[in-house]
């Protein structure tokens, strides 16, 4: 077993940058899911701008990570810490409904299984 600098396949980790991408421009104007979310976990709404932008860099992360060694699986690493915090915070919340069990522990798996599959060889 070692660790691949560039993914293998690439296409997981340019998903991922995709959806997060795609949530943080979601997230200047947040849907009702997204709002629902974000006050069910307590997250002071003076920082949800924090959150757009650990996404746009985490995003950008990935991308660039396909052209640049070790880039992208540091990118990957940050991303499952940042759903393993936000599992924890939905737990200590208790605010584990729908956006608990679809969006983020399902972010989690995705981001969890593509270290593994682009990034252990």
């Amino acid at each position: 077993m070692k660790l691949l600098l560039l993914p293998d396949p690439w296409w997981l980790p340019a998903i991922l940058a995709a959806v997060l991408f795609i949530d943080a421009m979601l997230s200047i104007r947040p849907p009702k899911f997204i709002h629902d979310c974000l006050s069910g976990v307590g997250f002071p709404r003076d920082w949800w701008w924090a959150l757009i932008g650990i996404k746009v860099l985490a995003a950008a992360g990935l991308v660039v990570g396909l052209h640049t060694e070790g880039v992208g699986l540091a990118a990957v690493t940050g991303v499952i810490a940042y759903f393993l915090m936000a599992s924890y915070a939905h737990i200590r919340a208790r605010f584990v409904g729908t956006a608990f069990w679809v969006n983020c522990l399902g972010m989690l798996a995705f981001s969890c299984a593509i270290l593994p599959i682009s990034y252990i060889g």
